[in-house]
């Protein structure tokens, strides 16, 4: 018991002493304060905001619906390079091969198509577009496929998509921009110039990534490719399986069907892409992944750098402190005493820099979530582990010059001047 006293009664002056320390050499001591919190800052900050866009990519990314994924020609994210050339010289996805893979599949509970451009040129009498929408090519599935119903109106009907009727589906933001005061179902818009009947308005998402999720038009995929299409023009077919027992069979055929529509020889790889949800998600997270690994590094390297500085200021400190160390010494402080006194002084001071740098990183981070609107992030689990580092750096940095200070001969340092 009477050990345990004493170290409780150690580690308290100490800890008392460190603070007086810090107290008296406020400069330095905030300097080195400093070098601590940007090292930390620096990680938790790039932590935080990748974390903070990962859990809006994940609520976000899910695009396709559930049991769901896109054919294309193209993948969905691309990277400049070698490969680039080959993916531009595939054929592209045509409505015929549509056709014949929706025909020919057996296990999908249903396969559609889309294709979409910007198109600023969209009016109601004097009302006008001041910013490009999205223009969509559907077929009757098209509402499915966005992840989006019906407000008011009706839907796409097949007929719609054979006999090539010039109808369309206004997204709410461009129903509150062309008919502000009256409703539009039934109406007449024109879209460069040809009139479109307004079938439907769909209901409200809000905005994604800090863009509208509500400002497109929809017309039939048949009228789109009409007039809009080019030699470009390569469509996305959506797949939507069964149930998610069948999601991967489903893939298989309709990735085997693709082959044998397309003429792709036996042993040459696809020359087309398939797109999940699920691949969306591994890709983002292979740059985040990059990313945490850079700001890793160079994190690394700050509280290096900010840890040599705690050395520095500690073995000034004992310079300066001698005569103090000697003093104590000459009344009984033991050489443990001593190394307990600076290295609590090391350790508090990367501590405190430490709670700066994870406060203010996690502030910094979060602005990204101002930014796009969701709910804001705290990495735990990284503000542990800046805390730990701290630690280790309090520990590792200032135990040299603790040692030092406890080995100083108590009469050579009552003579120091």
């Amino acid at each position: 018991m009477a050990k345990q006293s004493h170290l409780k009664n150690t580690i308290k002056e100490s800890f008392r002493m460190a603070i007086e320390s810090i107290r008296q050499n406020k400069l330095r001591s905030i300097l080195t304060l400093l070098g601590i919190s940007i090292g930390v800052f620096s990680v938790i900050g790039v932590m935080t905001a990748i974390r903070t866009l990962e859990s809006s990519v994940n609520s976000q990314l899910d695009i396709f619906g559930t049991n769901t994924f896109m054919v294309q020609k193209a993948p969905a994210i691309q990277i400049h390079g070698p490969g680039n050339n080959k993916i531009r010289k595939r054929k592209n996805i045509l409505y015929t091969h549509y056709e014949e893979l929706k025909q020919r599949a057996k296990l999908p509970r249903q396969v559609s198509v889309v294709d979409g451009t910007g198109e600023r040129n969209i009016q109601y009498k004097d009302k006008r577009l001041k910013k490009t929408a999205e223009l969509s090519g559907v077929d009757e599935w098209g509402l499915r496929s966005f992840k989006t119903y019906l407000a008011d109106g009706r839907n796409f009907m097949e007929d719609d998509i054979r006999f090539y009727r010039s109808v369309t589906i206004l997204g709410p933001d461009l129903a509150d921009i062309l008919f502000p005061f009256e409703d539009p179902i039934g109406k007449v818009i024109q879209i460069k110039g040809l009139d479109y009947t307004v079938i439907g308005i769909t209901e409200r998402k809000g905005q994604a990534f800090g863009q509208s999720q509500d400002y497109f038009v929809m017309i039939p995929i048949s009228v789109y490719i009409q007039r809009f299409s080019n030699r470009w023009t390569s469509l996305g077919i959506n797949v939507e399986a069964e149930s998610t027992e069948l999601y991967e069979k489903t893939m298989d055929e309709v990735i085997g069907l693709m082959r044998v529509i397309r003429k792709v020889p036996p042993k040459e790889e696809n020359d087309f892409e398939i797109i999940s949800n699920e691949e969306l998600m591994d890709t983002f997270a292979g740059f985040t992944g990059g990313i945490k690994l850079f700001a890793g590094a160079v994190s690394v390297i700050a509280l290096l750098v900010a840890g040599i500085g705690i050395m520095n200021i500690m073995l000034v400190s004992v310079t300066d402190r001698i005569k103090e160390i000697g003093v104590r010494k000459a009344i009984g402080a033991t050489k443990r005493d001593i190394l307990t006194q600076f290295l609590m002084e090391a350790i508090f001071l990367s501590q405190f820099g430490g709670i700066v740098g994870v406060i203010l990183g996690i502030a910094g981070g979060n602005l990204i979530a101002l930014l796009l609107k969701v709910p804001a992030v705290i990495p735990m689990d990284w503000a542990f582990y800046g805390m730990a580092v701290c630690s280790f750096i309090g520990i590792g940095f200032g135990i040299y010059p603790a040692y030092r200070a406890a080995n100083l001969d108590p009469i050579e340092s009552l003579r120091f001047e």
